[in-house]
């Protein structure tokens, strides 16, 4: 019999897209209020990947990605969703979402994302959250699976979350250590570690 154990601190991060950069600003803005620091922010980049926002946002897509100083529980990835999905609404203008914010988190051995939308290999986590789980960790790189989103499995994302996840490392040994943002005590309301 296994014995359930508390499961590792995880690193949250987000990816938004919006075709206005100021907005882009704001919801990180507003992402850095709730969880924390971010302690990385990449560069705006052009979203051509599929054109599957265009009827709802409109040509030309900014992306970037955040990830956040402060780490959280993995099981509060649900409340992570439901927050950014509320943020969204908050962001929309004349009835239309301006900015798409897909949260998710990187742990040791792989990178899951939150979705509203179920699939065969997408688990609901509850309340109509589901996780997908996109990146696999091993053999010192992350690796697609036949489902991950080609942008995700593209070497320039793969390089930007191995160099997150470099750092996230980093703030493990210092959570054993005793010390740094990864040792803080555990808040019910947003699932800080």
């Amino acid at each position: 019999m296994s014995e359930p154990q508390p499961p590792e601190a995880v690193k949250l991060i987000a990816s938004l897209l919006s075709g206005d950069e100021r907005l882009l600003g704001d919801a990180v803005q507003a992402l850095s209020e709730r969880y924390g620091r971010a302690d990385f922010i990449s560069a705006p980049a052009p979203f051509t990947y599929t054109d599957y926002y265009e009827k709802e946002f409109g040509g030309s897509l900014i992306r970037r990605f955040v990830a956040f100083e402060r780490l959280i529980r993995p099981e509060a990835l649900p409340d992570v969703k439901i927050w950014t999905n509320a943020l969204e609404m908050r962001l929309t203008a004349e009835g239309r979402r301006r900015v798409n914010i897909d949260p998710g988190y990187l742990a040791k051995a792989h990178l899951i994302l939150a979705t509203g939308k179920g699939y065969t290999h997408r688990p609901c986590l509850r309340e109509g959250i589901y996780a997908d789980l996109t990146l696999i960790y091993r053999d010192k790189s992350f690796h697609s699976l036949p489902w991950t989103y080609p942008d995700y499995a593209g070497g320039e994302v793969i390089g930007m979350l191995t160099r997150i996840r470099d750092k996230y490392l980093l703030q493990l040994k210092g959570k054993a250590a005793g010390s740094g943002p990864a040792a803080r005590k555990v808040s019910d309301s947003d699932g800080d570690f």
